[in-house]
């Protein structure tokens, strides 16, 4: 597999995936074929995570393509991540809280064989074990694959999801705070109290075209409890009225000014931000920070090609900049540093998430029933 850290490369992908593929997608979206043959699904996370391209624009290329009644499926995937953002913002205290629990947890297990083995890919299960591999060598494992694997770690190896998801964070080039967490968390039964995902032989031999033998799993265990529960704190997601004349920052989830709402503002500079693993409590592989660099630096290639004043600068440095604005980086690492250090900017959101964001109170479900509303907001 490739992920190529550019702009032009991500726009590729999707119009090939969208010619050529999404006709099937409903079909077969829930099939690993292996890494070697990714034809099934878009493979665009990566670039979404780091906002390269956004769900609007996946959207309404698929839509020029087919009704939203054959494509309903694809862009209820699409919107998963947004859901999954909103969800947290709602309730950012539970990724503080695992944070909390995930250095408690660390060193419970830095000496445990069965957590040792399971980052090597050493286990006795050898789908496992493939896709630990599978994982370091591409930083991408199939939607499918991630419950699997999430599954088996948690019920069969009988290891903390916490560690489990620290570990994806660490290798997936898609990984941000939401989707990971909150997925690990469904998996575990600690998502929607007592309703866990339980991986099964059967299911994996036929979603992987019959690749895996003698799977013997744990397929009986019960869900993973927990006493904690979160209510939703209200949020302020409102823009400025008036956007004046400031510096502006932009974090690696952001990497597309020319495509966000507020392309048309006049800003004095763009300083894109770079943040290395000394101020990130889950430290990621070299290969996750250089393609995040990369992608930072097609982003000031391209702000450079509009003649726009920017700057890449390590996020220690924006102490320095002044009279600033700031596009939202959403709950994660990056806001985690601005709140640590007390430095105070007037955040900008994107349209798509000041709407979509009120619909994530309760579950997907009912968020699904929103999702004409949402489209149809598109220009």
């Amino acid at each position: 597999m490739n992920f190529e850290a550019s702009r032009a490369k991500a726009i590729e992908k999707l119009n090939n995936f969208i010619e050529k593929n999404l006709s099937e997608y409903s079909k077969l979206r829930n099939f690993d074929f292996g890494p070697d043959n990714r034809t099934n699904i878009s493979c665009l996370s990566p670039y979404v995570t780091h906002g390269i391209i956004n769900e609007k624009e996946i959207i309404q290329k698929s839509l020029s393509k087919f009704s939203f009644s054959k494509n309903e499926k694809f862009i209820q995937e699409v919107l998963w991540r947004t859901y999954w953002k909103g969800w947290l913002e709602l309730r950012p205290n539970v990724w503080s809280d695992y944070l909390i629990e995930l250095t408690k947890i660390k060193e419970e297990f830095k000496n445990n064989q069965n957590y040792l083995c399971a980052v090597k890919g050493k286990t006795n299960i050898e789908c496992f074990n493939t896709w630990v591999n599978e994982l370091k060598e591409n930083n991408y494992l199939h939607n499918h694959t991630r419950m699997w694997f999430a599954s088996i770690w948690i019920f069969t190896l009988e290891l903390p999801w916490q560690l489990g998801a620290e570990f994806f964070m660490k290798y997936l080039y898609d990984g941000d705070a939401a989707s990971n967490t909150l997925g690990w968390r469904w998996v575990a039964g600690v998502q929607t109290q007592g309703k866990h995902y339980l991986a099964s032989e059967w299911n994996i031999k036929k979603f992987t075209n019959n690749r895996f033998k003698n799977i013997k799993l744990n397929e009986n265990a019960p869900p993973k409890l927990s006493e904690k529960t979160y209510s939703i704190i209200k949020q302020d997601f409102n823009n400025p009225q008036n956007i004046k004349d400031k510096n502006l920052l932009i974090f690696e989830n952001n990497l597309s000014f020319e495509n966000t709402n507020f392309q048309n503002d006049k800003f004095k500079k763009i300083y894109l931000i770079s943040n290395k693993n000394e101020n990130r409590a889950i430290k990621l592989s070299d290969e996750v920070l250089k393609f995040k660099s990369l992608l930072i630096i097609d982003q000031e290639k391209r702000l450079k090609i509009k003649s726009i004043d920017c700057e890449v600068i390590d996020i220690t440095e924006i102490k320095n900049v002044d009279n600033s604005y700031c596009l939202y980086p959403t709950v994660g690492e990056n806001l985690d540093y601005l709140k640590r250090n007390n430095i105070k900017i007037d955040f900008l959101f994107r349209n798509l998430d000041q709407l979509a964001w009120q619909y994530c109170n309760k579950g997907f479900f009912n968020f699904k029933n929103y999702i004409p509303k949402i489209i149809s907001s598109f220009d």
